[in-house]
């Protein structure tokens, strides 16, 4: 008879990605995870930010051990990015940040829905690590990790230092230059602004203009009752969403009602697009 895995079972088969930019370093936590946990394969391994998103959306492992500072996006930005495109069929990986800040910073993880490692990673903090990520693979007891998609990304946010929306003073004007032109865009006529690099695209029924700021910088002046964020790059103001199209493997599609194309929801989101 076949017994349920136990939460200290080291032979409990499950995949991770590493994302470290120091090649000696990431070959030897792979080595130390090989003697902590020999059933884990790793898929993947990331020499920065970028490419850890990439990689991870490629191969959706069930763990990420996530260096915080790395070239190209950070690793709390790459865990960020990674939760909202996540595809919609599958459990959120859990999520481990190899960091070298000091204690006092390591508080703001204690609270988090995420697990750290502390550099130089010593064996026996990763041994312990391992169980408890076992643990909650095989289900034995609450998940941290295991948060709702939006909650987690919340704590991320929160551990980026990223402000809620509707933090700052709300915006009725846009105003976007073109040339020696400035647009004065009232904020009603907006349906949807969405990120392009470092400019935010602010979309109108009619037209198109380009903003010299970040979605990140603008957030915090929205009113999160009115301009819903649906993709990490997209917030759209709630009353121009018509209709919201549900496939049947859970994912969103957004038909609005003054411009023509649809737009696509990440997976944390979808659950807001329901029925009342």
């Amino acid at each position: 008879m076949n017994h349920p895995a136990s939460t200290d079972d080291p032979q409990l088969a499950a995949t991770a990605l590493i994302a470290e930019d120091e090649p000696l370093l990431a070959q030897a936590l792979q080595a130390e995870l090989g003697r902590a946990w020999p059933g884990l394969a790793i898929v993947a391994q990331a020499p920065d930010g970028d490419s850890a998103v990439e990689l991870a959306l490629q191969s959706q492992p069930q763990l990420l051990f996530l260096d915080i500072r790395m070239p190209g996006r950070s690793g709390l930005e790459a865990a960020q990015a990674i939760v909202e495109d996540w595809p919609a069929e599958r459990p959120l990986p859990l999520i481990v940040f190899i960091t070298a800040y000091d204690q006092y910073a390591l508080q703001a993880f204690e609270a988090s829905a995420v697990d750290y490692l502390l550099k130089p990673v010593q064996p026996a903090r990763l041994a312990a690590a391992c169980q408890r990520l076992r643990g909650l693979l095989v289900g034995q007891r609450p998940a941290a990790g295991a948060l709702p998609g939006e909650q987690l990304l919340g704590q991320l946010r929160a551990l980026l230092g990223v402000a809620t929306p509707g933090s700052a003073p709300p915006l009725s004007v846009i105003q976007a230059s073109s040339g020696s032109v400035v647009h004065m865009v009232p904020i009603e006529d907006v349906v949807y602004f969405e990120a392009a690099d470092k400019y935010v695209r602010v979309l109108t029924a009619e037209r198109e203009h380009l903003i010299r700021t970040s979605l990140r910088e603008l957030l915090p002046q929205l009113d999160p009752e009115r301009f819903w964020q649906v993709h990490r790059s997209i917030v759209i103001q709630a009353r121009e969403i018509a209709q919201a199209l549900r496939d049947e493997a859970g994912r969103v599609q957004l038909v609005l009602r003054r411009r023509p194309e649809r737009i696509s929801v990440s997976r944390i989101y979808a659950p807001r697009f329901k029925g009342m």
